[in-house]
C-alpha cells in the first residue's frame, strides 16, 4: 500500500467518522436541551444539508476534472 492509497482511505474514514461524531452532537444538543420532535428534526436536516453540499461539492470536482 503506496501513500497515496492510504490517504485516500484514512480520508475517507476521517470524513465519515467525524460525520457520524456531529450527528451524535446534535442529538445530544437536541436531548439536553429539550428541542422535540420538529427541533430535532430541524437540526438534523440543517446537518444533513451541510453534509449534502460537501458530497455535492465533492462531485463536481471530480466531473469537473474529467
Amino acid at each position: 500500500m503506496n501513500e497515496a492509497v492510504f490517504s485516500q482511505i484514512a480520508m475517507a474514514v476521517s470524513l465519515t467518522a467525524l460525520i457520524v461524531f456531529m450527528g451524535f452532537i446534535v442529538w445530544d444538543l437536541a436531548k439536553k436541551s429539550e428541542a422535540g420532535r420538529f427541533g430535532t428534526f430541524t437540526l438534523f436536516i440543517v446537518l444533513g444539508a451541510g453534509v449534502f453540499g460537501f458530497i455535492v461539492k465533492t462531485v463536481m470536482v471530480e466531473v469537473m476534472q474529467l
